[in-house]
């Protein structure tokens, strides 16, 4: 009588005492982890509500021409480009933490011909589940055939579209800014080689173009000018709820956080001081929270024309 060799604790099925599976997903069967979603667990969740109509893909506006144009045009001639405006999209996906899933929405967008403005993930309070936050720029009816496409990978719980959705939005910055004015920033922190320098000189001397020379400056000069440049700085700053994280003998380095547009804003106020450095996180957002008031404000007619998604799509938790 030959001995079977014991099962190993991972392989081993669920027996019947054992907590069944929340939410149809399918679990571990160890007991230290046994409360872990495994990489199909996105697919139940998402086979559980297959019956769910999806509302229909946007129309594409095509410029509408004479029978002879359109056969001439088929035959000829590639089919007009739609009239559609190109919007900013944001999206939100609930993704398995697992290796590889960067690379397949990465890929997936690519196929589509779809740029990233910016791409931010993170971890969730849920173990083994995180967030995707994805700006795009493209037609309606395109970002939602991707939306569509994203949702059916194997590791993605729900693909969410927040553009027409109340969202605080929110993105983190940190610029180096030149205290020395734009003239003396160009002349110290370019880092032209000298070559490079000996080529400009030679083309201004054919020319016949004056060389523009640095005056030099004295001690108290230049710590006038640092003061006065620091001054606006902080001021710009303060303006932007930003606020100054180091300083140097010629350099400021200010963190802003705030909404896109309004960081693109700050840019440029301080552009023409002289920008070293800059880096910036990606695009934030989380949707607004009704408030219940038996009071109605000619604002909350406008909020019922907008969409609203099927809560019940998030992965649980």
């Amino acid at each position: 009588m030959t001995m079977r060799a014991p099962i190993p604790a991972l392989w081993r099925p669920l027996t019947a005492n054992a907590a069944p599976a929340e939410h149809g997903m399918r679990m571990y069967a160890t007991k230290a982890a046994r409360n872990r979603l495994t990489s199909t667990s996105a697919l139940d969740h998402k086979l559980s509500h297959r019956h769910r109509t999806l509302p229909p893909l946007p129309g594409l506006d095509r410029p509408s021409i004479d029978p002879v144009h359109a056969v001439s045009n088929i035959l000829y001639n590639t089919p007009p480009p739609s009239t559609e405006p190109i919007k900013r999209h944001t999206l939100n996906m609930f993704v398995q933490d697992e290796p590889g899933v960067l690379a397949r929405v990465s890929g997936c967008l690519a196929a589509r011909g779809v740029n990233i403005d910016s791409l931010v993930v993170c971890a969730t309070d849920v173990q083994d589940l995180s967030r995707m936050c994805i700006v795009l720029r493209g037609q309606d009816g395109t970002i939602e055939q991707v939306r569509r496409q994203l949702e059916d990978l194997v590791p993605v719980w729900a693909v969410v579209d927040y553009t027409n959705t109340k969202v605080v939005e929110r993105e983190l910055m940190l610029v180096k800014i030149s205290t020395l004015g734009p003239e003396y920033f160009e002349a110290d922190h370019v880092g032209f080689q000298q070559a490079e320098l000996e080529v400009d000189q030679a083309v201004k001397e054919a020319t016949g173009e004056p060389e523009q020379s640095v005056p030099a400056l004295s001690p108290s000069e230049a710590l006038s000018i640092k003061n006065d440049n620091m001054r606006s700085i902080s001021e710009l700053s303060k303006q932007f709820g930003g606020r100054i994280v180091d300083i140097s003998d010629s350099s400021v380095m200010v963190e802003v956080s705030a909404k896109t547009s309004r960081l693109d804003a700050f840019f440029k106020l301080v552009r023409p001081f002289g920008i070293l450095e800059c880096s910036r996180t990606g695009t934030m957002v989380l949707p607004r929270s009704p408030i219940k008031s038996t009071w109605s404000a000619p604002s909350d007619r406008e909020e019922e024309n907008l969409e609203v998604f099927d809560a019940t799509m998030l992965p649980p938790g």
